[in-house]
């Protein structure tokens, strides 16, 4: 099979399942690497939602790999054909990895819409229906450094049969197999990577089953699909992945779609997944928040982008995110609801404060503003709000997964879990003073 660069190597592996390490050989040269546990660059279309390309150069340490979906992408697919150059050229992408999905991971996807031979996106326009065919056609033209593979992930709600699971993952197994049949005649995509689809729903056999026979496919990576905030409560899902992973050839990447809590995704880590989609720093700008956890396991408090934790305790009308709920209360809707990570500065509490959104973090947004000063741009709908949150979320996002490799290099992960869990546990403490 073409491609074949892409090389996971492993530095550290703790407690026999999170690993920590650098996945080298990315692109069509092979010069980028991505540093593991880590996560990919949220994009609309190519763009970070809110950022210029020259706003987004001024953060540090930006993932080498930029996330593109076919639910942005797929009604553009005559012009992007008529370019002929590819979208990174077409978008004004520089030196960066592209990574094709299927999926917007931050937009609710209606289910009910796949068949045996075709999948569903949902763009701006409606609904676009992809025939294998379609969506390698759509690849040759997007022209990405790696692509998920077709596949058919309407199984995460909690009340799928175990018939249309057994389907699922039948279907995305044979959707995979006519994906590698193409990719492997195909002269635009020499050199480009495929990542298998892992699915099966919430039955721990049919996910075994998935992964069992995705590894055995040329694949260079694994998308574990169905998983996502809302679908299921933590312990089963980390059940899932524990057992998905047991299947996975070891020197091959493992990335989770839809999971971007802290919380979920130290849980994640700790179940051996290594990439994650980055779109959670965006859902907490368009709610008008801010992050504002701490993951500082150093020493020295003065460490840009480490919130002291005394910033959590502001955070009083948020749910914890530490309370675990029972699989079959949770819906796909917790993706968009307030986490205990953010401040929520539409509230009036920050119309007089004057301190930056996180202490001690080293983004132009807190070394230049106050949290007033958010505050008056959300109430009178001043786009800038969105362009400073954003600027400050990625950054805390970026920095909180620096400190994850961080602890696993210096075996301090409780350390990180108890400072990100925090705000949780307080959060539980106050609502059990105030019942």
């Amino acid at each position: 099979m073409a491609g074949g660069r892409m090389q996971l190597e492993l530095s550290r592996v703790v407690q026999g399942r999170s690993r920590l390490g650098v996945l080298k050989g990315l692109g069509r040269t092979g010069q980028h690497s991505l540093e593991v546990p880590g996560c990919l660059l949220y994009t609309h279309f190519g763009t970070v939602p809110h950022l210029t390309q020259d706003t987004l150069h001024t953060l540090r340490n930006l993932p080498s790999v930029t996330q593109v979906t076919l639910s942005n992408i797929a009604e553009h697919q005559e012009v992007l054909e008529e370019f002929k150059d590819g979208f990174r050229k077409f978008a004004g992408l520089h030196d960066t990895v592209l990574y094709c999905s299927l999926h917007d991971p931050a937009a609710l996807c209606p289910t009910g819409y796949t068949t045996n031979k075709t999948v569903s996106v949902w763009g701006s326009g409606g609904r676009i229906e992809l025939t294998v065919a379609k969506f390698m056609a759509l690849q040759k033209t997007v022209q990405p450094d790696w692509y998920q593979s077709m596949a058919d992930g309407e199984t995460w709600q909690n009340s799928t049969s175990r018939k249309r699971v057994r389907k699922s993952v039948d279907r995305t197994l044979a959707h995979l197999d006519e994906c590698l049949l193409v990719h492997q005649k195909s002269q635009e995509l020499d050199g480009v990577e495929v990542f298998g689809v892992v699915e099966g729903g919430d039955i721990l056999e049919e996910r075994v089953r998935s992964a069992r026979e995705t590894a055995k496919r040329p694949v260079a990576g694994f998308c574990l699909d169905g998983l996502q905030t809302g679908s299921m409560d933590q312990r089963l899902r980390t059940q899932l992945i524990t057992a998905v992973n047991k299947e996975l050839p070891e020197d091959k990447p493992r990335l989770l779609q839809g999971i971007g809590r802290p919380d979920e995704v130290l849980a994640c880590v700790e179940a051996g997944v290594d990439l994650f989609e980055s779109f959670f720093p965006f859902q907490v700008t368009e709610r008008g928040c801010a992050l504002c956890f701490s993951f500082d396991i150093s020493p020295d408090p003065e460490r840009a982008g480490r919130a002291p934790p005394e910033v959590l305790e502001q955070s009083e009308e948020k749910d914890a995110a530490g309370d675990i709920k029972q699989n079959g209360d949770l819906n796909h809707d917790d993706q968009t609801q307030m986490t205990s990570f953010e401040i929520n500065l539409k509230d009036k509490r920050y119309q007089d404060d004057f301190k930056p959104l996180v202490e001690g973090c080293g983004c132009y947004c807190c070394k230049n503003h106050q949290r007033a000063y958010l505050h008056h741009l959300l109430v009178t709908n001043e786009l800038l709000a969105g362009v400073l949150l954003m600027i400050h979320n990625t950054s805390h996002y970026q920095g909180f997964f620096s400190a994850l490799r961080e602890a696993l290099a210096e075996d301090k992960l409780d350390l990180l879990k108890t400072r990100v869990l925090r705000a949780g546990a307080q959060q539980t403490e106050r609502d059990e003073q105030d019942g």
